[in-house]
């Protein structure tokens, strides 16, 4: 079941928001709805995640976090569902989602080549970056709406199958 999958992972509030660098927030982390293991709260945290983990800006965690807040879903898994993102997937997710975007807006093909450096931002990602963003926007979009469906589905399938189980298991006791 997801929620036991989910529960493992999860974050203890008391202990988080007494923690330091938590004081400005800790007024803010009482809503169980921030922690709890819940398919309301959870699959919208995922997606949202997953959206964040394609755009091309630093602070994906953060952000993740953040929104999560505004937004009333887990926190936890708004920002861990951000790190589909990371050096090894970033020299793949860029380049497909510029090329995406260019072939949108029908730009010129320009040999680019990926690059995590201040010159490569400076020249060369000034000249590509709106169909890169637009390809981000796109490729996000589709990956929290493919994340939401799929793990909504598998939520929704376990708890059906649980269930299922347990009026099995009621029917078998009764003689």
């Amino acid at each position: 079941m997801p929620r036991r999958f989910f529960r493992k992972f999860a974050f203890k509030r008391h202990h988080l928001s007494e923690q330091w660098f938590m004081t400005p927030f800790r007024h803010l982390l009482h809503d169980h709805r921030l922690w709890g293991i819940r398919r309301q709260t959870v699959v919208p945290a995922f997606a949202m995640g997953l959206f964040i983990a394609f755009m091309p800006f630093p602070g994906h965690t953060l952000t993740g976090a953040l929104l999560a807040l505004a937004f009333k879903i887990n926190i936890p898994v708004a920002a861990l569902a951000t790190w589909v993102s990371n050096p090894l997937t970033i020299f793949v997710m860029y380049p497909a989602a510029y090329q995406l975007g260019r072939a949108v807006l029908d730009t010129p093909v320009r040999d680019v080549s990926f690059a995590l450096s201040l010159d490569w931002v400076t020249h060369t990602f000034m000249t590509i970056w709106q169909p890169m963003l637009l390809g981000c926007v796109m490729m996000g979009t589709a990956a929290a709406v493919v994340g939401y469906v799929t793990l909504d589905f598998f939520w929704r399938s376990s708890i059906v199958d649980y269930k299922t189980r347990k009026r099995n298991r009621r029917h078998n006791r009764q003689p």
